[in-house]
């Protein structure tokens, strides 16, 4: 290989969350969703642009990578397809129909279909392409937990909807390998049964997820017995069979099958249908059952390998709530959880796998991690801020970065809301500081004010505080780093506010409006939070801002929610923070160090109307 190093190109795509993720030596140097380019949420077609991204900054083109690794064996997926229909026929036929055009045409023939996509770009079509490994897609989910994570050994918990035929696997990590110990198949799977709970009341399946975990403390879990003496056989070391009379995923088009409605008293709830207290009853029940199987198989897996660590990916992993449970009641001491834990993050593991495992490259781990914060992704400096700007005929103030965090922490200590866009984009779900919407958590309206008027969303959804992690446990019952804001933890009791007896009365959504604490903004109906802690070692400019806001207020945390708004990707250029900016009720926009007034905008063209343009998530 050339002086500048070995690269490996990571993929994945054609299901959701299509990303690209390249190497150098090992080592994460660019990582990127490809929903970020095309402003398609969840996109899942070829990553062309992040893959074109991630070339670019390293400075080399197609010719210059080794090798590339795809998130999983398409005719594995297509063995179990083939293998469920017969298994059922012919109650699965339409879904087989629905199914058959697009494997006959396209995912068969991957490696056919990925040389193909390949060859379109720069160094792709003077030379034949690198050779193209591929993982299973739970092999690439325990790659991205564990070879990045800090520790040389480690029990490593895979949980997603299903990948070829796996829906939950055990692994042990120990130096470059890792082992497999265990999985449950396809289709008892507990992604997929969560996912069924997300369709029936109401929301997007693999969107809405995390919207049911946001409505779960407004509702009791009055049929949490109900799962678990119907829908699912739970055993005492976590794992489980679902009654499949009552679902649909495995052999027709919807989640749910009428047993299903039947025994929770109704059809679904419509999309966008007024919420009620059933469904946040379901919600609180679904989470309930969902903590104490993931408690469960970690123990298990405790016990089985002795080991002292737990890596965890896989959506399921993106449960912040049964995150913050197993690290205050499950076994292992020390947890690491991979950011980007859904199916973008299978290009990363993808990718160490193929360095680690199949090029057999040994493995330092890094004593934080080697996520770099999970900012992975692009960065625009100054001139080419400037230059949109011009374009844009944007009115800016161009300030130093003392002043520009000084006159921003003023002004989010009035009750401001901010546009954060700094550095490189985040690599993830979540938006860690560098792609933000920042407020002033000691304000009880700053979350209906940031819901309905800035991200046009449902009131019951919470906000995350990113606080100092020097700071974090004055304010919250976390004892460890939170960096990827993947941990609930409780609000400390001294500041709680006291509930009145009329208000202990309220009942489901009538609590929304009742503070909590002395950060209301930040604090759930349950006294909870989705803590990020702020290091000042992976984002300096993020650190002192928040520093500079405690120093004025006494409070070291912001409000962070993600840079877009409903159905929209997290913004990833300065020609999207402005429009999303424009579209919003934000006061300020500081975009690398220009800071924009709402006031002294242009006013926007007619018809510029987000809801025109992106579909309710």
């Amino acid at each position: 290989m050339s002086a500048r190093g070995e690269f490996i190109l990571g993929i994945s795509a054609y299901y959701h969350d299509s990303a690209a993720v390249l190497l150098r030596d090992g080592s994460i140097v660019a990582a990127a969703q490809e929903e970020r380019f095309t402003r398609k949420k969840h996109d899942a077609r070829f990553p062309a642009n992040a893959v074109r991204w991630c070339l670019e900054s390293a400075g080399i083109d197609l010719s210059g990578v080794s090798h590339v690794a795809f998130y999983d064996k398409p005719f594995l997926k297509f063995e179990r397809l083939l293998e469920t229909y017969l298994a059922t026929a012919p109650r699965g036929f339409r879904s087989f129909l629905a199914s058959m055009p697009v494997w006959a045409k396209e995912k068969l023939f991957m490696r056919r279909i990925l040389g193909k996509e390949l060859s379109a770009l720069p160094g792709g079509g003077t030379a034949k392409h690198p050779p193209i490994l591929f993982p299973e897609h739970h092999r690439s989910h325990a790659a991205s937990a564990f070879f990045p994570s800090p520790f040389e050994r480690s029990a490593v918990l895979c949980l997603d909807g299903v990948g070829e035929w796996a829906t939950t696997s055990a692994w042990l990590g120990e130096g470059n390998r890792l082992t497999p110990l265990w999985q449950l198949d396809f289709p008892h799977s507990l992604g997929l049964l969560y996912s069924a709970f997300t369709y029936y009341c109401g929301f997007k399946v693999n969107s809405g997820e995390y919207k049911l975990m946001g409505l779960a403390p407004y509702g009791e879990p009055r049929y949490a017995d109900r799962i678990l003496g119907k829908l699912i056989d739970l055993k005492d070391d976590g794992t489980f069979r679902l009654d499949l009379r009552h679902f649909d995923f495995a052999t027709g088009l919807r989640m749910t099958a009428q047993p299903f409605h039947d025994l929770f008293g109704g059809p679904p709830r419509a999309p966008e249908a007024p919420l009620a207290q059933r469904e946040m009853d379901l919600a609180a029940s679904i989470q309930a059952v969902t903590e104490e199987i993931v408690l469960r198989l970690a123990a298990t897996l405790h016990r089985e390998t002795g080991a002292e660590t737990l890596c965890l990916a896989g959506g399921v992993a993106l449960n912040c709530v049964a995150n913050g449970r197993l690290v205050r009641e499950g076994p292992f001491p020390r947890i690491w959880i991979q950011p980007a834990a859904g199916d973008a993050g299978g290009a990363l593991g993808a990718a160490t796998a193929a360095w680690h495992e199949y090029l057999g490259h040994p493995r330092t781990p890094s004593p934080s991690d080697a996520m770099s914060g999970a900012y992975l992704g692009p960065s625009f400096d100054d001139a080419q801020i400037l230059s949109f700007l011009e374009s844009a005929g944007a009115s800016w103030r161009r300030l130093s970065d003392d002043d520009l965090l000084s006159e921003t922490a003023r002004h989010l200590s009035e009750g401001g809301v901010v546009g954060w866009f700094q550095g490189r984009m985040e690599f993830g779900p979540r938006a860690l500081g560098n792609r933000s919407i920042l407020g002033d958590p000691r304000n009880p309206r700053m979350q209906s004010v940031m819901n309905l008027k800035i991200k046009f969303r449902e009131s019951f959804r919470p906000f995350a505080p990113s606080v100092l992690a020097e700071s974090a446990s004055d304010w919250f019952g976390l004892d460890r780093e939170s960096p990827y804001m993947l941990l609930v933890a409780p609000v400390l009791e001294r500041h709680r506010i006291a509930m009145t007896a009329a208000q202990e009365r309220l009942f489901g959504i009538e609590k929304l409006n009742v503070p909590r604490s002395t950060v209301p903004a930040i604090t759930h109906v349950d006294h909870s939070a989705r803590v990020q802690t702020v290091h000042r070692e992976t984002n300096p400019r993020y650190h002192e801002l928040i520093r500079r806001f405690g120093e004025r207020t006494g409070c070291p945390m912001l409000v962070n929610t993600s840079f877009n708004v409903r159905g929209e990707p997290i913004v990833h250029a300065p020609a999207d923070a402005y429009r999303c900016f424009m579209r919003t009720g934000m006061d300020r926009l500081a975009i690398g160090n220009y800071l924009l007034k709402r006031e002294d905008q242009p006013a926007p063209a007619d018809g510029d109307d987000w809801r025109s343009e992106f579909e309710l998530d």
